[in-house]
């Protein structure tokens, strides 16, 4: 018996509106499957539509000093620490793929600071996780050590926010259940299969 993708109602791809179901197959055609977010957000589409454009804008920028693998080693380090399967799961195969690094993500999913990454990126997730776990203790101090490290405030931003647009991320990924897809275990870990 499949276990369900989430604890609510997920749409079939035929009854999405046409910008949805046109998102979801362009994903599907790259990654060669539907990874459950898009199914299971769709269960609202306003709401599918205003997470997916926030997402993006921090993700898909091309300016900044994050690398797209840095920008997944904050997702899955704060997703550990918010306890989020999903994107632990999903944002870890992302982080190995990008980095070409098969341990990377469980090492900074389990603890960034015995993590094999640079002294740079460890202060970027001590960061991270400060701003995940105890905004409110955020200072200029915090702000020097980063730029000691290379990060201007511009980076400094992102790291926050894609510390707290996550936070959302997790959850509402721990509210619906959401389940990783299959196939994000063994990504990063094993050579893909050729296309047929």
């Amino acid at each position: 018996m499949p276990h369900p993708i989430s604890r609510y109602p997920v749409p079939e791809l035929q009854d999405l509106p046409e910008d949805l179901r046109t998102r979801i197959l362009e994903v599907q055609a790259k990654a060669g499957f539907v990874p459950n977010v898009f199914l299971a957000l769709a269960h609202r589409p306003a709401e599918w539509r205003a997470f997916m454009a926030y997402h993006d804008a921090l993700l898909l920028k091309d300016t900044g000093s994050l690398s797209k693998g840095e920008r997944e080693m904050i997702i899955v380090a704060t997703s550990a620490a918010n306890q989020c399967l999903y994107c632990v799961v999903a944002h870890g195969a992302i982080l190995r793929v990008y980095e070409k690094a098969p341990l990377v993500a469980d090492q900074v999913a389990v603890n960034h600071r015995k993590a094999d990454i640079t002294p740079r990126q460890k202060a970027m997730l001590d960061f991270a996780m400060k701003v995940c776990t105890a905004s409110h203790t955020v200072d200029e101090a915090d702000f020097e050590t980063l730029r000691g490290h290379g990060f201007d405030d511009e980076d400094i931003w992102d790291i926050g926010a894609i510390t707290a647009f996550f936070g959302l991320s997790n959850r509402m990924a721990n509210l619906t259940g959401m389940r990783p897809n299959d196939e994000f275990f063994l990504m990063g870990r094993v050579p893909r299969a050729p296309k047929a």
